[in-house]
């Protein structure tokens, strides 16, 4: 749990509302399980940034009072909705920390439109809004995987608790970062329908994989056997003590007596182990073998060519070095991300990541952008090159597009992106949809790329969606 303190609170404890006027700040997730006997659902998760709230004195305390309004419509009708008021946990002292809420909606499998909108009862503010398109698989009849539940932390609970599920409380985590001082993941998730399965017992697989390099983190591999059930809850612990810096693809896979795979799950997180380690190091000596190839005019491109791999927090440290325009140091960044991502093969992953660097602002590049800064830059260099690319630049009735599909991303299989040219000149291609972890989800792609002959949602002229389901 994160804890942040209020400005001079101390001196604001009273029957009266906090004379500052927060802005509310909230983040917004949601996972799919199944219920027998009831069906699909879907929970909208909700962390609160506590320090955004504003709050009246109650008892030498404080109590903050939101207003929540969901709605979830399809085709333009409301399927299912709810309005209510929140009341904050009760805040002593000085100290104020995030809270969480939750909320199940039971949902027939089908494509949806879910919006929300976000009120503080003690602000001037406008109330926050926003919207998104989910998917609700059918979990009912087939050997499979809830989605991954990443939890702030789990305990046994007595369900008297809105988080309660399957014996356990469980606060939902919804930031994927993890410093030096988190040293565990608690995950949770539930297999369905394994008693179709020809033996009554069954193996979930879990594993890691450093997203850049492929490279699988054997250490945390991990094989559990599990009596079969319609449900099975299935709660672990993953220690990333020793687990350096990366970005890496916690999965789960739901193995039979054969160890075939029958079903998968996965979540990709970012690990600083070292938060404040120091990049630009006087004692670090460079590599002459690793700098020749770099020239002195190509320092700040290959630089900032390595924002599409890095975390947030190595962005940042990209941007001020780039603007500071120091060389030296420049170079040093360069040599010790990549000692820090491919200690073994530093130079050789180098290389072979420059030469797609390379590659990337040949065919990507535009008018406005640097290759690596584009949608498919960034796609390619995060991901790699693709197996197979879909194009059609002579449509009619869409807008000019490609379709990337990759056999493999780590430990994910068939991922596609779909990139468009709505300006229809200067290699200018967007992302619009990919159903690759952590990217872009719209549903209505299809609306989006037809939308330049003016079509309606339900009218397609051209084969984009059966290339995609390809």
């Amino acid at each position: 749990m994160r804890y942040v303190f209020l400005f001079l609170l101390t001196l604001i404890i009273s029957e009266q509302s906090i004379a500052n006027d927060h802005k509310l700040r909230a983040y917004l997730d949601s996972k799919q399980f199944y219920a027998p006997g009831q069906g699909n659902y879907v929970e909208f998760q909700l962390q609160f940034v506590g320090a955004s709230v504003n709050y009246k004195g109650k008892d030498n305390g404080l109590v903050g009072e939101l207003a929540i309004h969901m709605t979830v419509t399809k085709y333009d009708s409301v399927i299912a909705s709810d309005a209510y008021r929140l009341a904050t946990p009760f805040m002593r002292d000085s100290i104020v920390s995030d809270f969480y809420d939750l909320k199940r909606f039971l949902l027939e499998p089908g494509e949806y439109t879910f919006a929300i909108e976000l009120r503080d009862l003690n602000s001037e503010h406008e109330p926050l809004k926003t919207s998104q398109n989910i998917l609700v698989e059918d979990f009912s009849n087939s050997i499979s995987i809830s989605d991954l539940q990443i939890a702030e932390y789990a305990n046994q609970g007595d369900g008297s608790s809105i988080f309660f599920k399957s014996g356990y409380d469980i606060i939902p985590r919804l930031a994927t970062f993890y410093p030096e001082e988190l040293t565990t993941i608690p995950v949770y998730l539930e297999v369905y329908n394994t008693t179709k399965l020809s033996e009554p017992v069954f193996a979930i697989k879990q594993m890691v994989m450093n997203a850049l390099t492929n490279e699988e983190v054997t250490s945390l591999t991990q094989f559990k056997k599990l009596q079969a059930a319609e449900v099975v809850p299935y709660l672990n612990q993953v220690d990333i003590t020793e687990l350096p810096t990366g970005k890496y693809i916690l999965s789960y896979t739901l193995l039979n007596k054969n160890m075939i795979e029958l079903a998968t799950q996965s979540y990709e997180f970012d690990r600083d182990k070292v938060v404040a380690m120091d990049y630009f190091a006087d004692e670090l000596i460079l590599d002459p073998a690793f700098q020749a190839s770099i020239t002195d005019d190509s320092i700040g491109f290959f630089l900032e060519s390595l924002i599409p791999i890095s975390q947030s927090n190595e962005v940042k440290n990209i941007i001020r070095l780039s603007k500071a325009r120091d060389a030296e140091r420049a170079r040093k960044y360069i040599q010790l991300y990549w000692l820090r991502t491919a200690p073994k093969k530093t130079t050789e992953n180098w290389l072979k990541y420059k030469d797609q660097v390379v590659a990337v602002e040949r065919f990507f590049a535009n008018s406005f952008k640097n290759g690596y800064e584009t949608d498919r830059g960034r796609v390619y260099l995060k991901y790699g090159p693709p197996t197979e690319i879909n194009k059609n630049e002579n449509s009619s009735v869409e807008y000019p597009y490609e379709i990337w599909q990759f056999n493999r991303i780590g430990a994910f299989n068939n991922k596609r992106f779909i990139f468009y040219n709505p300006d229809m000149a200067n290699n200018t291609y967007q992302l619009l949809h990919s159903d690759m972890i952590g990217e872009i989800k719209n549903l209505n792609w299809p609306q989006a790329l037809s939308s330049r002959s003016g079509q309606t949602k339900n009218q397609f002229g051209g084969n984009s969606r059966d290339l995609f389901n390809e």
